[in-house]
């Protein structure tokens, strides 16, 4: 959520960031409304200030005078009460337009309307020269008995899935690397609910737009899809001391997505599940870009050196305005190699947010002039599993059959080098 103030004093900007971002909204509808809601508004404090002068003259008087403050007063109550209803409706429909406005993106945000239109903007790694017709993961975990696909569909239906012996092994080594290595770099770990009230998916910005996506409860609760919900509600209407920031979280969760809209998109294997697990880094921090910009790097940063640890090859995109979330200023994706695919496929995702989030959430900070000031916030990817597992098996295959297992992950592993059919 953007300040009313801002968008009425900078209403081109905010109508350009959402043609940009290829979002229907039209900026001044809002205006409107808001003209309204504030008119609504002075007419309805002016009744009550008048309610409240009558209400304190009529123990003052007696007979005839006391009577007609008395008739006074139930005009003005009868009068108050259709102005209060008027602005009930009028806030709701305000309150409606403010959560649809998008934040505006960086000026560096390259134009576009989908995920084709990114850009890249580095590569990194070596991609494996096979001297043989590389395998896909499916064949690849199924032949290994690292994945059972069969049984996990009878127990949770269409994506279901069931990781199992090495394949349950190299996913908690994965896990547990990227968690002390995030450890090793101060990063808080915690462990986040993915049940959450939808006051929480209205804050991070998921709601009301991205519904489709998300499984409902029938008590009104959500399972989230990024460990970011839970997190960036931990300091729901809280004010937090300027020393403290940045604070950096490593937030860890198992995550459901429906994956609507991506029917026919990897409908098998592990690439599009809707259940999992991630760990997701959360920064919150003073309210300067510039610090908001260094802190991206950073937590990008920390995201493609667990890649180049895990020795996976990997470019990095930036993403185009039309592929940007509402609430995002601008965001990178990460995308691993797939042999199989000959293409690759996005792994992680790192973005901030200016005080979208936290003006939503109302979290704070007292800066040094002794002003409250909305904190900034940042997330990105720390490792999400198993989607990671499709580009380790897939980039450490052998001729036979077996997979490597990376040098690092191999200490999680009781030392062992190779996977092969058990």
């Amino acid at each position: 959520m953007l300040d009313i103030k801002f968008i009425r004093e900078h209403k081109d900007v905010i109508q350009a960031g959402a043609d940009k971002k290829h979002v229907s909204f039209n900026v001044d509808e809002l205006i409107v409304v808001d003209d309204q809601r504030r008119e609504i508004l002075s007419k309805v404090e002016e009744k009550r200030t008048e309610q409240n002068r009558v209400s304190k003259m009529i123990p003052q008087v007696e007979g005839e005078e006391k009577e007609k403050l008395l008739s006074e007063m139930s005009d003005l109550k009868e009068d108050l009460q259709v102005q209060e209803e008027q602005l009930r409706d009028t806030v709701k429909k305000w309150r409606e337009l403010m959560l649809q406005v998008p934040n505006v993106p960086d000026a560096s945000v390259p134009e576009g309307v989908s995920d084709e239109d990114n850009k890249e903007i580095k590569v990194v790694g070596e991609k494996p020269n096979f001297n043989f017709e590389p395998k896909n993961h499916i064949d690849l975990m199924v032949n290994n008995k690292m994945v059972d696909f069969e049984r996990g569909t009878k127990i949770s239906g269409f994506r279901g899935y069931i990781l199992k012996n090495y394949g349950m092994l190299l996913n908690e080594a994965v896990q547990r690397f990227a968690l002390e290595m995030m450890m090793k770099k101060k990063y808080a770990p915690i462990s986040v609910p993915s049940l959450v009230k939808k006051e929480t998916l209205i804050g991070t910005g998921y709601l009301p737009q991205g519904e489709d996506d998300l499984y409902k409860t029938q008590d009104d609760t959500y399972l989230a899809g990024t460990a970011e919900v839970a997190t960036m509600s931990l300091y729901s209407d809280e004010v937090l001391k300027k020393e403290d920031l940045p604070r950096k979280i490593l937030a860890v969760s198992p995550c459901f997505r429906r994956e609507a809209g991506s029917h026919g998109k990897d409908v098998k294997g592990l690439i599009r599940v809707h259940e999992f697990y991630k760990s997701e880094q959360v920064v919150f921090c003073e309210a300067n870009h510039e610090e908001s910009i260094k802190l991206h790097e950073e937590i990008s940063a920390n995201a493609e050196e667990i890649m180049q640890a895990l020795g996976i090859p990997y470019h990095v995109v930036v993403n185009c305005g039309g592929d940007l979330g509402l609430g995002q200023v601008k965001k990178y994706d990460i995308e691993a190699w797939l042999p199989s695919k000959q293409k690759y496929m996005e792994t992680h995702s790192a973005s901030y947010f200016h005080d979208f989030q936290t003006r939503r959430l109302n979290i704070k900070y007292i800066d040094d002039d002794g002003k409250k000031k909305f904190a900034h916030s940042l997330n990105c990817t720390a490792v999400a599993s198993p989607r990671i597992l499709v580009a380790l098996v897939e980039n450490y295959q052998q001729e036979d059959g077996s997979i490597k297992i990376p040098e690092v992950l191999q200490k999680y592993m009781g030392g062992k080098e190779v996977i092969s059919n058990l």
